[in-house]
């Protein structure tokens, strides 16, 4: 079958660079589960000080509703962006309606920092499904390495990320997480996580855009059947969003322009797209439904070798999300 698929997908890029539209494909895990390669993100990032933009609205509940109504399945969420309530809310209307089942969706939430605790993990999960409204998550994902005393950035404690993993393997064992992984491991902690354990990450979720395209943790994950997931997925890409010190491209980017032309796409859809064919499951968040509906439009073509040597020449290791105000913990990972 793969041959004939091969030369439909080269026929068609000679021809138009197009080829028939499909919904997300799904990746098999190295835990037997599938998770949809492409997910719709619910973080509304941070503003110019750092800080978490607060939920202030129903935006987010609107935008999941709109999200699954588009095909999106893969809806990612976490304990901090303090939405879990919109989404679980989105979530059960739209199994209520009918639109879908529980079983269609694939539900990634996240454990925050101060419940690293190997006591406090499924607990914490417990009160995250409590929001979600649901009795299990598909993932459930350790948001970083840093242990902290309280809900804020300080003060730290040491808690090892390995104590924190066993709890997040109870939590599996406990039927509450399918699948459990880790977000924002540099590639010595993802070594050590990965030899110490006999149950082994799923998932790693990073940033991952024009500008950090992450070669050897995606060669890591790849090598040890570990699926990427790539937050902040546009970088700085759009010029309202990039900080003054962010190298280039924009969406402007005359280069990126013609690319999209020439696939007859936008500048953001072939940034997913590319990120995409590097084997990343991104998750782009936007409210507005024109946005939700292209972003998802970008397996219908594929990128030829000239066009994907051109995207790779912008990454320059240049991070949107650091976290500097992690930096003075032993486990920062960057």
């Amino acid at each position: 079958m793969w041959p004939f698929i091969n030369i439909v997908i080269f026929f068609a890029a000679v021809v138009g660079h197009n080829i028939p539209a499909c919904k997300a494909p799904s990746y098999r895990l190295n835990d037997g589960n599938h998770m949809p390669r492409f997910g719709f993100g619910t973080w509304l990032g941070l503003d110019k000080d750092e800080l978490p933009i607060p939920v202030m609205d129903d935006s987010v509940q609107k935008a999941v509703e709109l999200a699954i109504d588009a095909g999106y399945r893969h809806i990612d969420t976490a304990s901090s962006y303090d939405d879990e309530d919109q989404v679980g809310r989105a979530v059960n209307r739209k199994i209520a309606e009918g639109a879908v089942k529980r079983e269609d969706l694939y539900i990634t939430t996240k454990l925050w920092n101060d419940k690293h605790a190997r006591e406090a993990v499924v607990p914490a999960l417990r009160e995250s499904l409590h929001k979600l409204n649901l009795t299990y998550v598909d993932l459930y994902l350790i948001h970083f390495p840093v242990a902290t005393k309280t809900k804020a950035y300080k003060p730290f404690v040491k808690i090892d990320y390995l104590e924190t993993w066993q709890g997040m393997v109870e939590a599996k064992v406990l039927g509450l997480a399918k699948s459990i992984g880790v977000c924002n491991f540099n590639l010595t902690q993802m070594e050590r996580l990965w030899t110490s354990s006999d149950v082994k990450p799923a998932v790693l979720q990073i940033e991952t855009n024009l500008n950090i395209q992450q070669p050897e943790l995606r060669e890591y994950c790849h090598n040890n059947d570990i699926a990427v997931m790539g937050y902040t997925p546009f970088g700085s890409l759009f010029p309202s969003r990039a900080r003054p010190d962010a190298p280039p491209p924009r969406v402007d980017d005359p280069s990126l322009q013609a690319i999209a032309q020439k696939y007859n796409k936008t500048v953001p859809q072939v940034v997913l797209r590319y990120l995409f064919e590097l084997g990343v499951t991104p998750i782009p968040k936007s409210v507005t439904k024109s946005r939700i509906e292209g972003n998802l439009d970008i397996f219908n073509f594929q990128l030829d070798e000239f066009d994907r040597q051109h995207l790779q020449t912008y990454h320059s290791n240049y991070r949107v999300v650091d976290v500097k105000f992690f930096s003075e913990s032993t486990y920062y990972p960057f």
